[in-house]
């Protein structure tokens, strides 16, 4: 078991309390595009909580936004906390039914959406019964001071006494704006993110820092396009969100002078307010370790039968226990027991090892771990080698097994053992061309024989993705049975 030893305290008191007469009041926070910022942080915060405690907002209330990334996200953050209220947020492209879930499901007091997203907050409001008088719109008409619109529904204005106008932005988790409020450090937001504008954006303000997903990543070492753009400002790059081959960081960090950038992984997870592990930022990372424990975090190593706690180097689930660790889902008891043990640890569901140096490697998600004669073979890594290939762009790879044509009868296939085979979906680079069979003795000649792409190649113009640069698993291993359906029909038909 790993230990991170120093002295607790809390995101609240040390930003508001403890060194709150360090935040400062000059801007910190961009929109990319027209200029636009806002100022005085710290009032705009409590403004924004007395709003909704005026409005009769309790200590755990909930608070809904629905809104693509804005300037003001960590304003409503802050003030919601301030107020005592709990912050939840929900995915722009959420349809009415999604959005409905998730606000019958977290109980939220309020909604505040976007013009663009109102429509959809309204139907879900609706369809649960919720009140229009308790969605707010939050936008930019909302900083005029006016009153309700004409949908319905009140404006987000009605709960900030005296708001100045806002606008919309942000590609960065919450830590970057928090970070800027308490040192001063200007943060560029996007309200969407779009590759080239973010080559733009990089060479127009001089970035020196992106956090980003291997999607990106895979875009940065890439991407015809990227040798247009000066980037000679970058410094450091993060990447989190699924696993992120060393091969590919060092394609990035070649397009530098040597020792200029470095690539380095995070890893986390909602369920422990994002972070579990960190990195010394005077450390040069020369590996894919995704750092060390963070202070006052224990973690362990365990095997299959969840047991055993496995020693350094040894791959296993990694177990972690902190202060930031949830309390569990919000109204799920039964998935909280299977996530979280009787003495306060949480089953990440991630198969990762620790060397004797306290670094952390992440090998893959445990559910996505593909089983090939006894062993388990981890995604993350054909497709790191796949990457490294001259002409693949993008690659994903999931675990096939014949046995999924079971229900049909007049369909004829080959195995009937169960066994997963690995199957690599390929996206090639704009002009490259490539066979199946080029791709998988590219592969053999670089991994162990139990590791091969044996469930077949097959190539299209994209990966799907979440919008958080995630491949989408599911969708690749549904598509998969449909071609394996497919196969053996067509096999029955000349029989």
């Amino acid at each position: 078991m790993v230990c991170g030893d120093t002295q607790c305290i809390t995101t609240y008191r040390h930003f508001w309390i403890t060194n709150g007469d360090v935040i400062n009041d000059q801007m910190q926070l961009y929109r990319c595009g027209p200029p636009r910022h806002p100022l005085f942080h710290r009032l705009w915060c409590q403004r924004f909580a007395v709003g909704l405690r005026k409005s009769g907002i309790k200590t755990g209330d909930r608070v809904l936004l629905f809104s693509p990334n804005d300037l003001f996200f960590p304003v409503v953050f802050m003030g919601i906390v301030m107020a005592g209220g709990i912050f939840t947020g929900a995915n722009p492209t959420y349809t009415p039914r999604e959005l409905a879930y998730q606000l019958k499901d977290s109980g939220a007091k309020y909604l505040l959406c976007a013009e663009e997203n109102l429509d959809t907050g309204i139907a879900a409001a609706k369809s649960i019964g919720m009140g229009l008088d308790r969605v707010f719109l939050f936008n930019s008409a909302v900083f005029d001071g006016k009153g309700s619109g004409s949908r319905g529904c009140s404006y987000w204005g009605d709960l900030i006494a005296s708001p100045a106008e806002g606008s919309r932005f942000v590609w960065e988790s919450l830590s970057a704006p928090a970070s800027a409020l308490r040192r001063g450090i200007p943060v560029y937001i996007m309200a969407r993110f779009d590759f080239i504008q973010m080559l733009e954006n990089i060479q127009k303000f001089r970035i020196n820092e992106i956090l980003t997903v291997p999607s990106i990543m895979i875009a940065l070492a890439k991407h015809p396009l990227v040798k247009k753009y000066d980037l000679s400002s970058l410094e450091s790059i993060g990447s989190g969100a699924a696993p992120l081959g060393r091969e590919i960081s060092e394609e990035v960090e070649s397009m530098f002078p040597p020792g200029k950038l470095n690539v380095r992984q995070g890893w986390g997870m909602t369920e422990a307010t994002c972070t579990i592990l960190c990195w010394d930022p005077n450390e040069q990372g020369t590996s894919s370790s995704v750092g060390e424990l963070n202070a006052n975090c224990e973690c362990k190593i365990m095997a299959e039968d969840g047991v055993t706690e496995l020693d350094e180097n040894q791959r296993g689930e990694i177990l972690v226990r902190a202060p930031n660790v949830m309390k569990g889902y919000w109204n799920k008891p039964e998935a909280t027991r299977e996530t979280l043990t009787e003495d306060g640890w949480l089953k990440t569901g991630d198969i990762g090892y620790v060397t004797e140096q306290g670094k952390f490697f992440i090998v893959d998600r445990k559910k996505e771990l593909i089983k090939v004669k006894g062993n388990q073979v981890a995604p993350a890594e054909l497709e790191g080698i796949l990457l490294s290939h001259p002409s693949v762009a993008d690659a994903a790879v999931v675990g096939i097994t014949r046995m999924c044509c079971q229900d049909y009868p007049n369909a004829r296939y080959v195995d009937r053992d169960g066994e997963e085979y690995p199957r690599a979906y390929i996206s090639l680079k704009a002009g490259a061309e490539a066979t199946a069979k080029e791709i998988t003795d590219y592969v053999k000649q670089n991994i162990a024989p139990t590791k091969r792409i044996t469930g077949g190649v097959v190539f299209v113009k994209d990966i799907p993705k979440n919008p958080s640069g995630k491949i989408l698993r599911k969708v690749l291993r549904e598509r998969a049975a449909q071609e394996l359906l497919d196969e053996s029909l067509q096999v029955s038909a000349k029989l």
